[in-house]
């Protein structure tokens, strides 16, 4: 029915007329229809929207209810070719009482019936004058013309041909309780909650609502659509908005605003829900125990099958998945990263003893990022900057321009500056193991490597002090990262933070520095910023411009940094982390009307790229220093990422493989 987990949900408001079954099942229909064209798979309707729900009294006329179910039976019927399983909402008699209920169907049968448990009777609300409670359990009934239908609070609606589609449903004030149902459901399996509603508008309801609704799909780990009353219920005492949404884990996917519709317009929310990847967080949470299946938790698993469709995907997919879009919220993330790395080297100096803190400084963006966070531990636990050691060590692909940054920001951060040139060194070293300089390899740059290291642990035992490591997150992913050379130091604050965000970091270091009127500290990081990305153990060009770019070399950061998020923090596969990849790269920028920043051939080369480095430099990450975890996603050996160094790429490779036109 779907592909890589996702499902198309639509929550929607027709419009109605109270008591017109005929004009609103009609309306229904249209709106079912009309989502599914779009591409919905699973439709959620509002509370009652087949009589409306502000019927009142009228919910005694037999004449009424007898409609509803024929209502019912006409929505079934009408929608039966639709490729949709949608939940709607009438009054239901049942053994001589009045439920207040949601119905699933699909394929041109009613498949159950899930009544209402919470019966508000309270301020504006009197249902408990109509209606009676539901049950959990389940029972038999006959409905619409069919016979033996579930009807009860305990169903979870499980699709045959997608195992990760299983839908629960509660109605309306069943989310407002202090323990809803859909917390069952939940436990039982259901990865989809929809809640057929029919909440007024009040001053200052449609926030609560809003996050009440995000917060149970975050609490509930679910995907969960909410689908409220709008145009055409009784105005008589209070007014309906027609606020709709699908929620995904804590995330708005979309939303129909408070009175988006009206009298010449339908309101509705529509999004993919990702449900491979609830599936998946689920399963990495330790305390998310669900039960085997439905049945042993009590409830019922009613099957169903939709046809299968090849969905287009259309949700928003962040190709910046560390770095928040929002410059306010960006702000705020970075002075929280800062914090956290800060308060964690503040913690080992204090326990060590240690007054002197030895960085190894290139004028690039990781030691730079590194530096300031010493500065900034030196702060908190009221240490002189001065014994910050800050090591230049020009080598043969060292420039004049990283060399002046360098320099200049110790500088202007008031620690103290030594220059260890390690030319002669290197020269030595090579003599001594019989390696010619003029070739240009691997032993060429990590012997500089490794000299800087030795250069920088023999200085701290020197001071008594402790090496800050200066590598990032991205760059132990691809083991961009001497074995021994820059890969080892005492406290490794930079350990958890993306490359795609030490920029950011940065670039908010240097603002606040502008801000404060510290201006040479904010000119040196901003040209840190426009420097381009190296390693610098190859020597410069003939011009003293940098020789050796690392993207040219490993791939674009951003990229390697978005298949990291994919793979590590939601556990997608190649097909599905490529998927995702065309989507933001390639898919979104074409609908903006911008050019793709990159082709999908040179995507899936780096995917395969960021594949291979993987799993192969492993043995890097098993042996890294402490350092401080400030994200979801990190590789320490002792907390998030306990993987054989030994493992085979073999399976991915093959499936990444696949997707070669």
């Amino acid at each position: 029915m779907t592909n890589d987990g996702f499902v198309s949900v639509a929550a929607l408001t027709p419009r109605l007329r109270v008591a017109d079954v005929a004009f609103n099942v009609d309306s229904c229909v249209a709106v079912t229809a009309d989502a599914a064209e779009q591409g919905a798979q699973v439709v959620v309707l509002p509370e009652c929207c087949v009589t409306a729900y502000t019927c009142n009294d009228l919910f005694f006329q037999t004449a009424l209810v007898e409609a509803a179910e024929q209502g019912l039976s006409d929505f079934v019927a009408r929608t039966a070719e639709l490729p949709v399983i949608a939940v709607v909402g009438l009054p239901l008699a049942v053994n001589g009482n009045l439920y207040n209920v949601g119905a699933v169907t699909c394929g041109g049968r009613v498949l159950g019936v899930v009544p209402k448990r919470h019966i508000p009777t309270y301020n504006e609300f009197y249902e408990g004058r109509y209606f009676e409670p539901g049950r959990l359990a389940p029972v038999r009934i006959g409905v619409a013309g069919q016979s033996d239908v579930p009807f009860g609070m305990g169903l979870v609606f499980c699709d045959e041909d997608e195992p990760s589609l299983r839908i629960g449903v509660e109605v309306c004030e069943d989310l407002w309780v202090p323990e809803p149902p859909s917390i069952g459901l939940a436990q039982a399996g259901a990865t989809v909650v929809c809640n057929l509603s029919a909440s007024n508008a009040l001053v200052g309801k449609a926030s609560y609502r809003r996050q009440l609704v995000n917060g149970q799909s975050a609490r509930l780990v679910c995907a969960y659509a909410y689908a409220s009353s709008g145009w055409g219920e009784s105005t008589q005492d209070v007014v309906f908005s027609g606020n709709d949404f699908v929620c995904e884990d804590g995330r708005i996917l979309a939303e129909a605003a408070p009175f988006s519709g009206g009298p010449d317009r339908n309101a509705g929310a529509m999004a993919e829900v990702d449900l491979a990847f609830i599936d998946e967080e689920r399963r990495r949470m330790s305390t998310y125990v669900t039960a085997p299946s439905p049945e042993a938790a009590g409830y019922q698993m009613v099957p169903f099958s939709l046809p299968i469709r090849e969905s287009r995907l259309t949700r928003q997919v962040d190709p910046r998945p560390f770095v928040p879009s929002d410059p306010l919220t960006r702000a705020e993330r970075c002075e929280d990263i800062l914090t956290i790395q800060a308060w964690g080297l503040a913690k080992r100096l204090q326990h060590t003893g240690s007054r002197t803190a030895v960085v190894g400084v290139s004028g690039g963006l990781d030691s730079t990022l590194a530096l300031l966070v010493t500065a900034r531990a030196f702060d908190l636990v009221g240490l002189a900057r001065e014994g910050i050691l800050a090591v230049t060590m020009p080598g043969f692909g060292t420039t004049d321009r990283t060399h002046g940054n360098a320099t200049a920001m110790s500088r202007a951060l008031g620690c103290r500056l030594r220059e260890v040139p390690i030319g002669a060194a290197v020269r030595q070293h090579f003599a001594d193991i019989g390696h010619d300089e003029a070739v240009h390899d691997v032993t060429y740059e990590n012997s500089q490597a490794r000299e800087r290291t030795q250069v920088l642990m023999d200085l701290a035992n020197q001071a008594g002090g402790l090496v800050i490591g200066t590598g990032d997150l991205s760059e132990l992913a691809l083991g961009w990262a001497t074995y021994n050379g820059d890969h080892m130091s005492m406290y490794a604050v930079n350990s958890g933070v993306p490359k795609t965000l030490v920029r950011h970091l940065v670039r908010h270091v240097a603002d606040e520095s502008r801000a404060s009127g510290d201006a040479a500290l904010a000119d040196v990081l901003l040209d840190v910023l426009d420097t381009p990305v190296s390693p610098e153990l190859l020597p410069a060009e003939e011009d003293g411009t940098i020789a050796q770019r690392t993207e040219d070399l490993v791939g674009p950061y951003e990229l390697h940094d978005f298949f990291l998020y994919q793979v590590l923090r939601c556990g997608f596969e190649p097909r599905k982390v490529y998927r995702l990849a065309l989507r933001a790269f390639v898919e979104q920028p074409a609908e903006a009307g911008e050019q793709a920043a990159y082709d999908p051939v040179v995507v899936l080369h780096w995917l395969q790229t960021f594949y291979r480095r993987f799993f192969a430099q492993q043995f890097k990450r098993s042996c890294l220093p402490d350092g401080p975890k400030v994200g979801s996603v990190a590789v320490s050996p002792r907390g998030d990422l306990r993987m054989p160094s030994d493992a085979s790429a073999r399976l991915w490779l093959a499936q990444a493989e696949a997707l070669r036109p």
